[in-house]
Formats: structure tokens, C-alpha cells, sequence
């Protein structure tokens, strides 16, 4: 593809790849991530952003459809149905995570690639090829904007907006000159600013919904002959100088059709913001190790990386559990006292005195190591005092989750069932026949609605 440029590779890349150019071990991680997806999305049920959302979009389109939304099983639109099960999907903090472009893919693909595959009548096949577009894309589009856009920019938000239109326009069978118009559309209304976290604002659920729901509607202008900006990326007034001090061009179209970007992708294993994780490894590892109960630690240093103070400082008195989710210190502070940082864990003791006064304890440290390494690798240091004098000290090269330290089928059944059992959102029964449809949904001549 070295005859266009970046983001002309990009599109053409997204409008012909072909399921059969994909290599089995990419097609069964993209079953996994679609159903740890699903079972995250079951999850939003009841929360309250998530249901405000999809009460929105649902009266503003028809009360019936192909495409179904999972937190209420009603059918609407592809739109509507993309724009609830984004909303829903990124709120229990579970879902995916892309290391090197600090990118949540699921909530922004699967939302509309489902939706619109359910509508044209799509094979599993071609569900799991525009998916892997869609992830393709927008991890490059993610890993372009660097670390500068991070800052300020939800990158899931942003870069989010073109992966939907891309996993939506290789549904539509849209053209390399059609795609790239899409991702001119969708990337004028990337949108997503981290500002919502200082005041525990819903807006996080609103970037990934507004996201698919955007790109969605991208890629089915660019079908009508709609046009877009063709250097969305790189233009003069495009994305890179509005929103990056740092852009990489050139890793639009890295090694297209070699490096299958979805392999990288990580599962979560805590049920909360991706930046405590490394911490929280360690800090588990280290109090299991030397049997530390929580009241006999003095202190804990989190040595961090520059992306996690700008997205976890701003949070020092959380007044939410969606909040709580991104203070290290309550994060700690709940491995610390309660063993595991889950749904549960969060839902019943975020506010426990215990959990409460371990926060306190907690600092996070700029370490150059850890932050040179980030954010193709995510490495978790602490160092921990305890009360009688002790030094202690720990380390984790690959969260719990990472690639090479990944969950297998067994352990993402587990963690679906109990998404699932959350708040209600599938039986076991129900949980175990959708894991048996995802296992299959390569072979599936359409795809289902996978509840009844």
C-alpha cells in the first residue's frame, strides 16, 4: 500500500479486507472480545446514565426492529440499538482495553457493527470481518493522536467515531473512495473531553454512544454519496491539529494486513479504570506474599506513568461508584481490604470506612521507567510502608488481562456469567446459550439476535 497515502491505505485496508484474510487465532480473539463485550453491555442494566441514554434514543426512533437492544431486548433501528448498547456497555468498566493507543475498541465496534448486521441480514462471517476492521482502524487512528491527545481527548470517543464508520462501512460494502469519505464524517464529529471526571459527570457513557452512533451515521451517508474531508487525519485543519501535539501519520497504515492490531487488545480483569490495574497486581501480589492485612499498612506509593495521574489525579473525594472506579486510591484501597476490586466490591464498600481511610494512604509517583514504557507496555509498581517499620516493594510487567497474561475461554464464561447475573441482564441459562452462539458465530449464516 506504500503507492497511497496513510490514510488512503487505511481506507482501502478497511473497505476490501476479506474474512478469509484474516488468520484464525485474530477470529477466535474476536469471538472473545465480542463476547466479553456482550456480557459488559448486559451490565450497564440499571445504571442510570445508561437507561437515561437509551430512553433518549428511544424515543426518537421507531418502537420496532431488527436490531435489538440488550439491556431491554426491544428491537429499533440500527441506530437507536447502536447508540443504547454503546451507552450500556461502558459503564461497568469491563470492557476491552487497546494498550498502545489507550483505546476502549469494544464499546465503539461491536455497539454498531451488531446492530447493522442484524438489520442487512449479515453472517456471522462478515460480522466478525467488520469487527476486526473496526478495530483495526481505530486502534491506528488511537496510536496516531499519541499521548499529547490523550491528555484533554476520551481517545475512545475520538478515535472511536471513525472505528464505528469503519466496521459499519465494511458491512455496507462501501468503497475505498466511500470509506474514506466516512472517515472524513466521522472524524469532524470526534468528539470527548475528560473534563466529565472532576465532577463525576455521566459524559463517558455519552462518548461511546455518541461515538457509534456517529460513525454509524458516517458510513451510511458515504453510502448515499455523501462526502467527507479526504485528510481527516493529517489535513491542515483536520484531527491531528486540533487535537495533537504529537501525531504519528505513518501509523494510520502500519503494517496493514500483518500486525493484527485486535490480537493486542486486553481484557479487564478489575472492575475499574485501566490505569489502576498495574497497581493493583502489585499491590495484591505484594500483600499476599507477605500476608499484610489492610491496618497494617501505613502507606503505599503507586509508581505510575504520566497518563495515569492526568486521568486519575483529578480524583481525590469520589462521590459516585462510576468515580470511585478511577481513584487509585479507592482501588487500592478495596483490594486492600476486601481482596478484589469487582462489580460487587465497588457497589457495597467504595465509601466503607475501611476502604475510605486506606484512600488516604495512597500516592501515585511519575516513574520514568514505567513511563517510558507506556503505553505499549503498562508495568505496575508500588512501594508499600507498613505501620511496625517494614519496606516493601512490587512489581507486574503484564497485567492481569494483557495478551501474554490473558483470560482463557473458561475464565471469559466465568466473567460473562457473572456480568450477566450483575443486574439481571441474562439468566445463566441464557448467558450459556449466547456463549455457545458466540463460539459458533463464525459458521452462522445470520447473525441472531442473541436473546430472546
Amino acid at each position: 500500500m506504500s503507492d497511497l497515502d496513510p490514510t488512503a491505505a487505511l481506507a482501502r485496508f478497511a473497505a476490501t479486507l476479506r474474512f478469509d484474510d484474516i488468520p484464525a487465532p485474530v477470529l477466535r480473539r474476536a469471538e472473545d472480545l465480542f463476547l466479553d463485550w456482550f456480557a459488559s453491555a448486559l451490565a450497564g442494566k440499571g445504571a442510570r446514565p445508561a437507561e437515561s441514554i437509551t430512553r433518549f434514543i428511544r424515543s426518537m426512533g421507531p418502537t420496532d426492529g431488527p436490531s435489538q437492544v440488550l439491556i431491554d431486548r426491544s428491537g429499533s433501528s440500527p441506530l437507536v440499538a447502536a447508540v443504547a448498547n454503546a451507552a450500556a456497555s461502558h459503564f461497568a468498566e469491563q470492557d476491552d482495553v487497546h494498550n498502545g493507543s489507550v483505546f476502549h475498541p469494544a464499546a465503539v465496534v461491536f455497539p454498531p457493527a451488531l446492530a447493522v448486521a442484524q438489520a442487512i441480514g449479515a453472517s456471522g462471517a462478515e460480522l466478525l470481518a467488520a469487527s476486526v476492521v473496526g478495530y483495526e482502524v481505530g486502534i491506528r487512528v488511537g496510536e496516531f493522536l499519541g499521548r499529547s491527545h490523550y491528555r484533554i481527548f476520551h481517545t475512545t470517543g475520538t478515535a472511536g467515531t471513525v472505528a464505528a464508520a469503519a466496521a459499519v462501512g465494511h458491512l455496507l460494502k462501501l468503497t475505498p473512495e466511500q470509506m474514506q469519505h466516512a472517515f472524513g464524517s466521522a472524524g469532524t464529529q470526534a468528539a470527548g473531553l475528560w473534563e466529565f471526571l472532576r465532577t463525576a459527570a455521566d459524559s463517558k457513557q455519552l462518548h461511546t454512544a455518541h461515538a457509534a452512533g456517529a460513525g454509524l451515521t458516517a458510513a451510511y451517508l458515504a453510502a448515499d454519496g455523501f462526502t467527507g474531508a479526504k485528510q481527516i487525519f493529517d489535513g491542515k485543519q483536520g484531527l491531528a491539529a486540533g487535537m495533537s501535539s504529537d501525531a504519528s501519520p505513518a501509523k494510520l497504515a502500519d503494517r496493514l494486513g500483518t500486525r493484527w492490531a485486535l490480537a493486542e487488545t486486553s481484557f479487564k480483569f478489575h472492575a475499574s479504570c485501566r490505569h489502576t490495574h498495574p497497581a493493583a497486581d502489585a499491590l495484591q501480589q505484594l500483600m499476599r506474599q507477605h500476608q499484610l492485612a489492610a491496618d497494617q499498612v501505613a502507606q503505599v506509593t503507586a509508581q505510575v506513568h504520566q497518563g495515569a495521574i492526568d486521568v486519575l489525579g483529578p480524583v481525590v473525594d469520589p462521590q459516585t461508584v462510576h468515580q470511585a472506579k478511577f481513584s487509585m486510591g479507592t482501588v487500592l484501597g478495596l483490594i486492600a481490604v476486601e481482596g478484589r476490586a469487582g462489580l460487587t466490591e465497588f457497589d457495597a464498600d467504595y465509601q466503607a470506612p475501611a476502604v475510605a481511610a486506606f484512600r488516604d494512604k495512597v500516592g501515585m509517583v511519575l516513574d520514568p521507567e514505567v513511563d517510558a514504557a507506556y503505553p505499549a507496555r503498562w508495568i505496575g509498581k508500588v512501594q508499600v510502608a507498613t505501620t511496625d517499620g517494614r519496606q516493601f516493594a512490587a512489581r507486574v510487567d503484564e497485567p492481569k488481562g494483557d495478551p501474554g497474561n490473558t483470560l482463557s475461554r473458561p475464565e471469559l464464561e466465568d466473567k460473562a456469567l457473572r456480568l450477566a447475573a450483575y443486574r439481571g441482564g441474562a439468566s445463566e441459562a441464557e448467558m450459556r446459550g449466547v456463549i455457545e452462539q458466540v463460539w459458533g458465530l463464525a459458521r452462522a449464516a445470520r447473525v441472531p439476535r442473541f436473546l430472546p
